[in-house]
Order: structure tokens, then sequence, then C-alpha cells
């Protein structure tokens, strides 16, 4: 289910914005904590170096991919290029609505190898070792027939004269982050049960996605730390009232409109678990929002009242058990003159 037309209409507007305040593309120097900055390469190209040599197959191609980059990247994904290493590249991609990655930031640290475009790049993505979707593994592997990284046909292998970076990032936010990603997992398919199966998967990738919020406005990435502040800033109302209406069944996990209309006419079924998991990780969701400067009132005064609430019925909950306890005097044995034994119970003390 897509955005409502005024709910769109303002994200769009949100996204103008911070594109003027933040480009899409953009050349940066700090090139410190990418994933590929100290793996070692071997650039040498006609006895040159092939990433610095303005002269080099390699270097023109990479120079053409920024160009391709800078004119056509969509709204919702950012581009941070080196001066001082061609070589490298990070990329961020917004969750896309409608899916389970909704609001979610994605980052992903890229190397050209020296024969590119021979080789496809190599590609990392950033897990906080959280694994939300069958093709983005923990430890950073993003399985992709673009990539070479997984078997597909061969129109949708990496083709060194057709190509892009461009297009392994839109197939990543297309393909990868969609709306049912437990059918990217092999061997899945459109079979009884499997709509149960997908819908309990996509309650797992949204608290998973709401981890990695909470993991990278703690340690943003460079060059990437005043536009996580921002987009969490001015999503952050969207995202809890999202989690609110999935939690009291009032939207399917993943499809919330923001316009204020439902998924159903009837409550939506959602496990326990995910209501016990969210719920754990909302009050940390709500500070970790705050801390940007959103403004969150409501949703503090909601859990200030939960937390009263709890407080109290664990209260009643001690005061009734110790209620509860008794104490008996022993059973009493009296014998008569006939020798019959007669038993009495004393009354209970209060």
């Amino acid at each position: 289910m897509g955005l409502g037309v005024n709910s769109r209409s303002q994200n769009q507007g949100i996204e103008e914005v911070r594109t003027m305040q933040s480009p899409k593309f953009d050349v940066v120097a700090d090139d410190s904590d990418h994933h590929y900055r100290n793996t070692k390469r071997s650039n040498k190209d006609n006895g040159g170096d092939c990433f610095t040599s303005t002269s080099s197959w390699v270097h023109k191609k990479i120079m053409k991919e920024w160009k391709v980059l800078e004119q056509n990247l969509p709204e919702s994904i950012y581009v941070r290029v080196y001066e001082s290493r061609i070589d490298l590249l990070r990329a961020m991609i917004i969750g896309p609505a409608g899916t389970p990655y909704h609001d979610g930031l994605f980052f992903f640290d890229l190397a050209f190898p020296p024969d590119y475009p021979t080789h496809p790049p190599q590609i990392y993505y950033s897990s906080f070792g959280l694994r939300l979707n069958p093709n983005l593994y923990t430890n950073g592997r993003v399985c992709l027939s673009l990539l070479n990284t997984w078997v597909g046909n061969r129109n949708e292998r990496w083709n060194p004269s057709e190509s892009t970076v461009l297009q392994v990032l839109i197939s990543i936010q297309g393909l990868v982050l969609n709306e049912q990603p437990y059918f990217n997992e092999p061997g899945t398919g459109v079979f009884k049960g499997q709509d149960k199966k997908s819908m309990a998967y996509n309650e797992n990738v949204f608290i998973l996605s709401c981890k990695t919020m909470i993991y990278l406005l703690r340690k943003p990435p460079k060059n990437f730390e005043d536009f996580v502040a921002s987009h969490f800033r001015d999503r952050a109302h969207h995202i809890l009232t999202a989690c609110n209406a999935y939690m009291d069944g009032r939207a399917v996990v993943g499809h919330y409109t923001g316009n204020g209309s439902i998924s159903s006419s009837s409550s939506i079924s959602v496990s326990n678990n995910f209501k016990v998991m969210m719920k754990s990780w909302y009050p940390e969701m709500v500070l970790a929002f705050s801390r940007t400067g959103a403004s969150l009132g409501n949703f503090v005064e909601q859990l200030r009242v939960e937390k009263e609430m709890a407080s109290s019925e664990q209260g009643r909950i001690k005061k009734k058990k110790k209620k509860k306890t008794a104490t008996f005097r022993p059973l009493v044995i009296k014998k008569t003159k006939c020798g019959v034994r007669k038993a009495a119970l004393c009354k209970t003390l209060k």
C-alpha cells in the first residue's frame, strides 16, 4: 500500500528541503571509516596507478560513473565519493514506503576493482550485526546477481559494457528492500501458509530496521552525520505513529500510510512476540529521536503514563499477594468418651 496523496506531497517537500541542505551526490575528503579504506590495491596499469592516472581507462570509467550518478540519482538514494580515493564510494538508500524498511536508512560501502568494469565493484552493507533481509548478511555481504555474488540468468549478471553502479543501487532498493523480502530466500514460493510466514518475517524485519535506526543515531557514518539526524528528526513522528498502529493492529506492518486511514476495516492480527519486542525498543526510539530535536511531546507523555500505570499495577499485584497470605491454626483432634475422634479446623485468621 502506497502513501496517501497528502502524505506523499509532504514527504516530497521534506526531500526537496533536505536535498538543498545535503546534495544527493557529493565529493568529500574524509574516508577514514570506509570499510575498504585499508584494503590493499593491486592498481598498476601500464606502469602507473590506474586510480590516479587520468589517462587510465579505469580512471575514465569511474569518472563516467560519477557523472551518471550525479545526474540520475533518484530522490531516495544519496552518494558520497572521495576526492583522494576515487576507487571508494559510499551510498545511502532510504527504505521505500509500503515495505517493512520504510523510513530506515541503509548504508553501503563500494570499492572499484583495478580492472573495472571487467568485474563489478565490491560492496559491503553496514548491518550492525542484524540480518534484516535474505540478501543482506550480518558480515556485510550483499547477495545479488548483478554483483555476481548470486547465480542468475546471463542477462541478470554483471555486463562490463552495460552495467553501472546506479543499476546496482536501484536494484538493491527495488529488488532487495521490497514489500515481501521473505520471498527473496531461495526455495520459497507462493504456497499455502507462506503468506503467514511472510507476515511474520516482515514483523521481525521492521523491528530490526528500528534497531538499525537507533544504532545509526548513536554512530552515524562519516559525511552523513547531519543527514541522519535531520532525517530522523523529520520522520520521527511518522515512525512512532506507525509503531503504535502496528502494535494495535490498525495497519499491516510496513503499510502505515500516515494519512489517517487504516489497512483494514477489522483488526489485524500481530504476534505477541512482535508486541513484546516492539514495546521493549519503543522507549529507546523515543529517546534517540528526542535527541535529534524532534518534537515528541505526546509520545514522551505516553511513555510516562504507561510507566506510571505499570508501576501502579506492580504495586497492586504485590499488595494482592500479601493479602492472600493466610495463617492457619493446627488441626485439633478431640477424643470422645466412646473413643471416637473428632476433628475441628479452626477458622482462618485474617
